[in-house]
């Protein structure tokens, strides 16, 4: 399943916000430096969706606030 996300780090909490079926805002606490945000989201998403965070891949968008993540079950 692939989803799109609006990443928005350096945040007071860390929450998974659902817009549609397929767009959600994550709202995660580290900063977007060596990969910190990009982790968090994953380890978010993870609980979010009740899965491994192995299981949880950035396909797109690396350095951006769009991302695109792949969920494989």
């Amino acid at each position: 399943m692939k989803i799109f996300i609006k990443a928005k780090p350096n945040s007071k909490q860390e929450k998974v916000e659902k817009i549609d079926k397929q767009n959600y805002i994550v709202f995660v606490k580290e900063p977007p430096a060596r990969g910190k945000a990009n982790n968090a989201i994953k380890n978010a998403l993870a609980v979010y969706f009740k899965t491994g965070s192995s299981c949880i891949k950035i396909v797109s968008g690396h350095t951006s606030r769009n991302k695109i993540i792949e969920i494989v079950e």
